[in-house]
């Protein structure tokens, strides 16, 4: 009945960032957990059960109980195993804010200028990458003031913040390779960052997890053909 009522499942799709942040949050903890792969063309009706806001993944079933978005769950993940594992998260209460502050502005600005670099091309792509070099200057000089690297640039410990990072940028080399150029001049912009991301993606737990890498660039193309082909109808109807 114990482990019943401990029992974990983690609703997500392979190739998904969002559901990864997720999955390394876990395996960080130690924690063991059910993976329910979905198909996203056709959702599975627990899928839509726990999560019928958004539909989306990742979403993790604790007890009967669903909790959804990445950076939500794990949150929830650190606060409900506290003695299990590393802490993803500080105790200090000005610091773990920072490190929100931070994992949201990785989430919802530097995400977002990748993703769109990935689906554009022309001036709107050329933007897009100035946009992402301006986001990673801030980051750059942000971390650095909060004492987030260590005294080589690299880490000493995974938390939500490298969580976030590794799955906003662990595939950049891929992106880069599906382009045919390269997107950033990290030693240039953010060198600090790129030796932080660097040693992130040495983690153990980040090789056991990564997808396959040539099923990602197959995403990958797929995902940018399709924004390409969309925006040329769109052209071509108006």
């Amino acid at each position: 009945m114990a482990e019943e009522e401990n029992r974990v499942i983690l609703h997500g799709f392979w190739g998904s960032p969002f559901v990864k942040r997720v999955e390394m949050a876990l395996k960080l903890k130690g924690i063991p957990y059910e993976y329910v792969e979905e198909d996203l063309r056709n959702k599975s009706p627990a899928l839509l059960t726990h999560n019928p806001v958004t539909k989306k993944v990742p979403v993790l079933v604790h007890n009967g109980k669903p909790v959804a978005e990445s950076l939500i769950i794990i949150e929830y993940i650190d606060e409900v195993w506290k003695t299990t594992g590393p802490k993803l998260l500080p105790d200090d209460p000005y610091k773990r804010a920072r490190v929100r502050f931070w994992a949201d502005f990785l989430h919802r600005q530097v995400m977002e200028a990748v993703l769109v670099i990935l689906k554009t091309d022309g001036e709107a792509q050329e933007k897009a990458v100035k946009e992402l070099e301006e986001k990673l200057v801030v980051l750059e000089g942000g971390l650095k003031e909060e004492g987030v690297f260590g005294d080589n640039g690299g880490i000493s410990s995974a938390g939500m913040l490298e969580i976030v990072m590794c799955w906003c940028f662990g595939a950049y080399d891929l992106g880069e390779e599906v382009l045919g150029v390269k997107i950033v001049d990290w030693e240039k912009k953010a060198p600090l960052v790129y030796s932080w991301l660097q040693g992130i993606r040495e983690i153990p737990v980040v090789k056991e997890i990564a997808p396959p890498k040539e099923k990602m660039l197959a995403t990958l193309r797929f995902i940018r053909q399709s924004a390409l082909e969309s925006k040329n109808l769109a052209v071509s109807s108006s």
